[in-house]
This record gives structure tokens, sequence and C-alpha cells, in this order.
């Protein structure tokens, strides 16, 4: 059956055609961004839902959209979204941060100029016959120092643009590096050296509860006076009232805004300050990023629903389409190998190993890591998958940790996967062979060879003549058919390892009666 996508907003026919090319079924019902009770009434009938900034995706919403598996706004903002809502239910939220980048930063390169030059203010003086040359005194951008609060994508093509101006360049970011600064021909500062040194200052970061007010009125008595403030980035970005006070009494010169606390912004206190430039949320209004934007978020949902590949996602390791095809195997590998030791872990889990060796070091270990997560904790929560299986494991206070190494021992490539309890470790270990299935080769540092079916029987015992036959006897007695048998032990006489797979559930008393074979430890029936 062919995934269905519907798209609540309004996106260009060109996105349209996209889905249809694809194979996936789309409804184009932009009227339901705006009618929250008519999206609830047929959310669960998707696969898919791409958005604009329109429709809100609140937890009430995603809560009824029981077939939903991506979420793709065509934009980079996901302040519509519910997030971590999306990702309990293990729903891929993915944005578009590439399509609307230049389009944004030209914007605020542009609201730079106006306010410099009071060019709206003086604009509309001049059509009203006025003529007031010396009242519209400006400053120049050359030689004068940007301030950037945040320099990712947006950021950073700003900062190219405006050192092109011949402006020296600053940008707070936690997350710049050194290198990308120095690639950038930016210079590093924190926050306090910025505000002190910028003549304009540019916002360039998400909303958070970090970033929230992060120009407050204590930050704005630290700049200089005379200083430009721009914001094209996200509204409660910067205390609006605070703004107004230094904007009135001459401490900022002016400011130039395309985003405010509250959208529409019908009413808001900077409205008539005094060089105060808005716009209506133009950031990425020309004709090229929003064509960009529906046709990159269109690629993303169809690339997922047929193929399985995930870009962009803010809640999900990405796989790229050339990936996904060897990456596959891996992640059945990864999540039957971290199923097969959550089945076996009844106590409190503090902690989870991985080992990646070999060829699969080199491959996309985080969306191995998440593969191994879901199938650790899906015996303790069932609902769990690889987009809510690491935020489970942070909240639960599970601490993971990835190892890569060079091909060692026998096999080419293989995982270890090792569950830390209060009680004990347990590891199992396995590889994908060329015929593209998982094998487990070892289990508690015991060597053995074997495939996992859905209904497997793992048993440990003493190495003691009699056991096998014994056990067979008992399935005999029970009608249970043994597809598979493997064996493994550390030494003649010592500790050893029976997996099989059977034909079917093993009734709870023959497992007992196995139980209490003199010479086994135990039996654990598993699933995959």
């Amino acid at each position: 059956m062919a995934p269905r996508v519907l798209i609540s907003d309004q996106l260009s026919d060109a996105a349209i055609q996209i889905f249809k090319s694809r194979g996936v079924e789309v409804d184009f019902r932009p009227e339901l961004g705006k009618d929250r009770d008519a999206l609830l009434a047929v959310i669960g009938l998707y696969d898919g839902l791409a958005i604009r900034s329109a429709t809100k995706v609140t937890e009430k919403v995603i809560a009824a959209a029981t077939n939903l598996k991506v979420i793709g706004r065509a934009g980079i903002g996901v302040d519509n979204v519910d997030i971590p809502a999306a990702t309990a239910k293990g729903i891929i939220v993915m944005n578009t941060p590439f399509g609307n980048a230049i389009t944004t930063a030209e914007h605020a390169i542009a609201m730079m100029f106006s306010v410099a030059r009071q060019i709206p203010e003086a604009n509309g003086s001049t059509q009203a016959g006025k003529w007031e040359k010396t009242r519209f005194m400006g400053v120049e951008i050359t030689g004068k120092v940007l301030g950037l609060i945040g320099c990712g994508n947006i950021g950073s093509i700003v900062a190219e643009r405006a050192i092109g101006l011949k402006m020296k360049v600053l940008a707070y970011d936690p997350f710049l590096t050194a290198e990308r600064a120095l690639d950038l021909g930016v210079e590093k500062v924190d926050l306090d050296g910025l505000l002190a040194r910028a003549d304009f200052i540019s916002l360039h970061t998400p909303l958070t509860e970090k970033t929230r007010n992060i120009i407050s009125a204590d930050a704005l008595q630290k700049t200089k006076r005379g200083v430009y403030l721009i914001n094209c980035a996200r509204g409660g970005l910067v205390d609006e009232h605070a703004l107004r006070a230094a904007l009135d009494s001459g401490h900022v010169a002016g400011a130039a805004f395309d985003v405010f606390v509250e959208e529409p912004a019908k009413e808001n206190v900077l409205f008539g300050a005094p060089n105060m430039v808005c716009t209506p949320h133009l950031g990425a209004s020309t004709t090229e990023a929003q064509e960009n934007v529906a046709l990159q978020v269109a690629e993303q949902i169809s690339d997922y629903l047929v193929a399985g590949a995930v870009s962009n996602a803010l809640n999900m390791p990405s796989i790229t389409a050339e990936e996904a095809p060897r990456l596959v195997p891996f992640v059945r590998l990864a999540e039957q190998l971290g199923s097969f030791a959550g089945q076996l872990t009844e106590t409190g889990i503090k902690a989870v190993r991985l080992e990646y060796a070999g060829a699969v070091a080199e491959m996309n270990t985080r969306a191995l890591t998440a593969a191994a997560l879901t199938g650790v904790l899906t015996p303790l929560l069932q609902t769990v998958n690889m987009v809510s299986a690491p935020s489970i494991a942070r909240d639960r206070n599970i601490q993971v940790e990835e190892v890569r190494r060079g091909q060692t021992g026998a096999y080419e490539t293989y995982i270890r996967l090792t569950v830390v309890t209060d009680r004990q470790e347990r590891s199992v270990a396995g590889t994908v062979f060329g015929d593209g299935k998982p094998r487990i080769i070892q289990v508690k540092g015991i060597n053995m060879e074997a495939g996992l079916g859905p209904h497997m029987v793992y048993i440990t015992n003493e190495d003691k003549p009699g056991f096998i036959g014994r056990f067979g006897s008992l399935l005999g007695d029970a009608g249970i058919n043994i597809a598979t048998f493997n064996l493994g032990r550390t030494e003649p006489g010592g500790d050893a390892i029976a997996l099989l797979e059977v034909d079917g559930e093993v009734p709870a008393d023959t497992l007992a009666a196995i139980s209490a074979l003199p010479m086994v430890k135990q039996v654990k029936p598993l699933r995959f």
C-alpha cells in the first residue's frame, strides 16, 4: 500500500508532483492548517505530514496521529511542532535548514542597511513631499563591527556578506569551533565581549530556554551607546519592552525586526519607536526560497517513506539514500543484539556500551546505536523506536557509550553490545554475512554462530553429558519442533550456552521442566 501524505499548508505544485512521482499518495488540503478540529479528524489517516508555519502540530494532534511516521516543515523553524511529543511517539520531525538560508541572510543585510540609513522613514517623508535631507543622517557600514549572536547556516552567510562589505565580524556561538571561525574569517568571542564591542548586532539563533531574552535589559546596558540591533531570527530573543526603552532613550540608535514575540503582530510595543524598521516575517519570503523549501521537504518526506533515508531530522540520526541499503542489515543486527540483551535483562539498566569493529565502524553508528537502544528498551516499554529510544535512554539516566576500532579477531566486522546493570554485565556480539542476514557470534564471551528466528530458546547450563538428550526429549514430548540448534562453551565441562530456534512458542510448563533439569542454570524464551 502506498504511503499517504497530507499537505496542510500552502505548498507549490512542483512539490506535490514530487510526492506523486515517487509513488506517494498526497492530499493537498491547505485549509486544514488553520482548522485544528478538522486536522484532528483526519490526521490518523496519514503516514506523513508536510507543513509550513500555519499548522500547529500540538500534543493533541500527535496523539490523534495513529499512523504518522514523519512531519516535514518547509522552513527552518519548528516552533509550531511539539517535538518532545513527536519523539515520544516515534515520529520523525524534519525541517529544511538550507532552502531559505540565503534569503534570510540577505534580508538581515537589507535590514541592516535600512536602519543604518533610515531608508523606510526617509522614503515615507520624501513621498509626502517634505524633502527632509538634513533630518536623515545615517551611518556607514564600512569599517564597523558586526556582532553575530549565532553563527550557524544563516549566521555564517551573513558573516561572509558582511566581510565583503568590509565589516569586522565577531561571533558568539557556543557550538562554533575555533577552526570554523578561522575559516569564516570571524573572531569568536563571549557574549559580554560581543555586546561591548559591536556597532551592529544581528541575531541568528533558535529560540530556546537558554536564548529567550538573550538581549535583555541587562544585556542592552552592556552595549555601546548608538548600537543598532537586527533580529530576523525568532521573536522572543529580545526583550521588546527593554528595547523600546533603549530606543526612546537613544542608547540604541535603531533596530530592524522581522520577527516578534506574538505574530501576526497587529500591535507591538516597538511600533512607533524612533528609527524602528519592521517587516512582517519576510525572512524566507522570496520566490526562490519558497520554492526551494517546498521541493526540499517533499524530497525528504518521500525519501524516508519510500527508501528509509533520513535527512535534516531534529530527533533522529540522518541516513542518506546512498548508505541506507548498506546500513539496513546492520540496523537490523543492532536492534536484534539489543533485543537479545534486553530480553535477558531483569534488573535496572545503568549503561549500554556498543563496540563497532572493522567496516561497520566506518558506517553511521549514530543510527546503529539508536537501533540497538530500541532493541534493548522494547522488552521494557513496547512502544519505542529509533526516534524515541535515545531520548528515553537519556530520561532514564542510561549511559550510552560508543567505541570504534579496526578489524580484530576472525570476523571482518562485528558489533558487540554490552548491557550493564546493578548486578552484572551481559554482552552479545554479531555480524552480517554475505547473504545480508544477521548472525550471533558470541554470547557472554562464549563463541557460537546462530541466526535469529521469530521464536528462540536461550539456555545456560553446565557442559555435562546427557543435557542435550534430556532437553530434546522434553521439547519432543511437548510437540515442539527444533529448527536450528547452536551450542557454545567456555571449556570442556565448563559453562555452556544453547541457543535454538523452534517452530512456535514453548509452553510455560515445558520451560519449567527444562529449568528443573539438574545441569540447567537459566532458561529464557526469546522473540524476534
